[in-house]
């Protein structure tokens, strides 16, 4: 057992001894499957914090030769599967994390020092198969499989760390993908390379020679959705343990959607959140905020618009597929939100093709992005916030219209009514900290249509839900009456209580062009 070579169980041990531990070994059938394929190259890329670094862990503790980690496995999900029994503690691993080498290593020696550390380890229990120098450590594999047939299993951390951290050393970079693709492509002696870092491999000019790996990113996660982070059956298990509100849980961390799963929630926040017993910034707190600030002020033309949107609760359509994979590389607006979608800032909708914002912890993050400067007129909407909403609360229909205008008045430069939909946005995001204590639904299946903004209590909330109806060029009185014509509040299924029915009325025809309210209530 060495460091780099058959690493042992230490990594895993301590995790599943932790106070929390989710069961995420069913990863192992899925290598399992694919272990000596076509399909042996794997490049999982997930936002930082996202247990990256334990599902390696748990790899090399499952595959190391020499060690014995079948009492670890007991009574966990992968010993039910058929392949558990066939692949434990029978192959050779390599554990390399890149990270490590970066910083260890002086200016572009990243690739020798990873060799020369590897290599050591490589003759000490090789000596008799490896007699001869060797030119590097893809030579000296080719001569152990020439003589002994053996295959190894790659287990590379941070792959990407080269790419993220030296983003203007293109050199380095060329370096570094050559040893990649010399160390891994076509080699015989490869029987499963696991990569994992933030950033996909697909694109990077001509050296797209990594492109043997399959990619399994925040926009794809095919058949690892599952162990990208937790589930929602995992955290309501979890919330009934540590007697934690599911609710605001869920309000809080879920968000990120696939196409199996359409909630996963962040797994380091969800941990924090049940270990302190409270609900707050966790993730976002391991990274100040100048990181996503750098990206939310590129200029690109419509990219203030679409965040605007997002924190109005509107997804937004979004390209990936003209992202270079890189941190510096950006041509589009849609290049930025794809960026923002691989490091955890964004969610995605693989069959929609929309970004959003996924969470109260994420929106809180542009929140303080904002703060700094060069977002002056969309922080005054949502610090005016609270008061539209006490003022909806207490039917105050002159002040809640005012409300709007004003509202409407500092966003009107980013975000324009043009019909009845960027209204609703622009509406929502006016009652912006209603997000506290409501969950949010637009476009709400009602009745005989649809209602376009409904404010649903959280279950601890003692507030009435609200529904908001919006007109344009029409007049609110209008819209009350849709609300009534189509039954819309029967669509609160499980919901008894008091309800606001809000109609709201733009009209562009008027040369004031304000807006009218008309506030009425009924109880379920």
């Amino acid at each position: 057992m060495g460091f780099y070579l058959n690493p042992g169980n230490g990594g895993f041990e301590e995790a599943i001894r932790s106070s929390i531990y989710v069961d995420k070994t069913g990863l192992i059938a899925c290598t399992n499957s694919l272990l000596s394929t076509k399909e042996k190259y794997i490049c999982v890329s997930r936002p930082r914090r996202f247990g990256k670094s334990m599902a390696l862990e748990m790899l090399a503790a499952y595959y190391s030769r020499g060690c014995d980690s079948k009492t670890l496995f007991s009574g966990k999900n992968i010993e039910h599967e058929e392949s558990f029994p066939v692949h434990l503690n029978q192959h050779d691993v390599i554990l390399l994390n890149m990270q490590q080498f970066l910083i260890e290593a002086a200016p572009g020696g990243l690739t020798d020092l990873l060799e020369k550390e590897v290599l050591e380890e490589f003759y000490e229990e090789y000596r008799e198969f490896l007699k001869k120098p060797v030119t590097g450590l893809s030579d000296a594999l080719r001569k152990l499989y020439t003589k002994t047939g053996k295959k190894f299993i790659f287990l590379i951390d941070e792959w990407d760390c080269v790419i993220r951290e030296r983003q203007t050393n293109e050199d380095l970079q060329k370096q570094y993908l050559d040893f990649l693709r010399n160390l891994l492509k076509d080699q015989p002696y490869v029987a499963l390379a696991y990569m994992t870092g933030i950033l996909p491999v697909k694109k990077y000019g001509q050296h797209s020679a990594l492109n043997m790996f399959w990619e399994y990113s925040m926009t794809d996660q095919s058949m690892f959705e599952e162990y990208t982070g937790f589930t929602e059956k995992e955290v309501v298990e979890l919330c009934q343990r540590f007697h934690m509100d599911f609710s605001q849980t869920s309000n809080w961390y879920d968000g990120y959607r696939f196409r199996q799963f359409k909630h996963i929630y962040n797994p380091r926040s969800v941990v924090a959140a049940m270990r302190c017993g409270s609900f707050s910034n966790y993730w976002t707190a391991t990274e100040t905020y100048e990181a996503l600030k750098i990206y939310m002020d590129m200029d690109f033309d419509g990219l203030r618009s679409d965040i605007v949107r997002m924190l109005g609760g509107e997804p937004v359509k979004v390209n990936t597929l003209s992202f270079q994979n890189d941190m510096r590389t950006f041509k589009t607006k849609d290049d930025v939100l794809t960026l923002l979608i691989h490091l955890g800032y964004l969610g995605y909708d693989w069959e929609t093709k929309e970004t959003f914002i996924p969470n109260k912890e994420i929106r809180g993050e542009f929140e303080n992005a904002m703060s700094t400067g060069g977002w002056a007129e969309v922080m005054k909407v949502l610090k005016a916030s609270d008061t539209l909403l006490k003022d909806t609360l207490l039917c105050d229909e002159e002040k809640v219209a005012r409300g709007l205008d004003q509202a409407h008045t500092e966003v009107a430069s980013i975000l324009t009514y043009s019909d009845e939909n960027s209204l609703s946005c622009a509406i929502s995001l006016a009652y912006y900290s209603a997000r506290n204590d409501y969950k949010i639904i637009r476009e709400l299946p009602a009745g005989h249509g649809f209602a376009d903004v409904v404010f649903l209590p959280l279950p601890s909330v003692r507030k009435p839900a609200l529904v908001i109806q919006l007109k344009y060029d029409k007049s609110a009185a209008a819209a009350i009456k849709q609300i009534k014509d189509r039954d819309y509040p029967q669509a609160l299924k499980g919901y008894a209580g008091e309800i606001l029915l809000v109609g709201v009325n733009y009209d562009k025809q008027d040369k004031n062009k304000k807006h009218s309210c008309v506030i009425e209530t009924m109880t379920i």
